[in-house]
């Protein structure tokens, strides 16, 4: 089976005609992948949330996730400045290539009902932000964790310029696109 690694040099020899690139250095390239999760208000009335979060998200990545603060205070909502609302880690390199395989040929194909991911989902410059309901669809998590599911979003950083360019080196990717 191929690694993303190995795709992602073919998507220069594929889009060089289309989009013509005059060297490998022009071509889209994936930079880095953010994996973040909100956990919001939840942590006020339990106060292991963050650390099962941040234990479940080590586990999935391979890197052990930062916790982020709230940037300023709402009073409506209870939450002082740098109050933790979320958790984040940023793959980049070797780590980065594993999860994308991990998330492309194990994690996708064992979502409920899955029928193919929207192209819409990719911005006009070049990143693709997906959503997961559940976190239980990656293999490091256990069945046995099913009272404490959390979604996570993760977004895909490319160098493509624009939405066409990136859809098509996502597509070359393996990402698993509606037809």
């Amino acid at each position: 089976m191929e690694t993303i690694k190995q795709k992602e040099k073919k998507a220069y020899e594929i889009l060089k005609s289309k989009y013509g690139y005059k060297n490998v250095m022009a071509s889209p390239k994936l930079l880095k992948v953010v994996v973040s999760v909100g956990t919001g208000s939840g942590v006020k009335k339990d106060r292991n949330k963050n650390d099962f979060v941040i234990d479940r998200l080590a586990k999935i990545t391979g890197q052990k996730p930062g916790i982020r603060g709230a940037k300023k205070s709402i009073s409506s909502f209870k939450i002082r400045l740098g109050d933790p609302v979320g958790v984040m880690v940023t793959l980049r390199g070797g780590r980065m290539y594993g999860f994308l395989d991990k998330l492309v040929n194990v994690a996708i194909p064992r979502m409920k009902d899955f029928r193919g991911i929207d192209k819409k989902i990719v911005d006009n410059i070049g990143n693709l932000t997906l959503g997961i309901k559940e976190h239980t669809i990656f293999p490091e998590t256990g069945d046995e964790e099913l009272k404490d599911v959390f979604g996570l979003s993760i977004t895909i950083v490319s160098s493509a310029k624009t939405k066409t360019e990136a859809t098509d080196f996502f597509e070359l990717l393996g990402v698993p696109f509606k037809k």
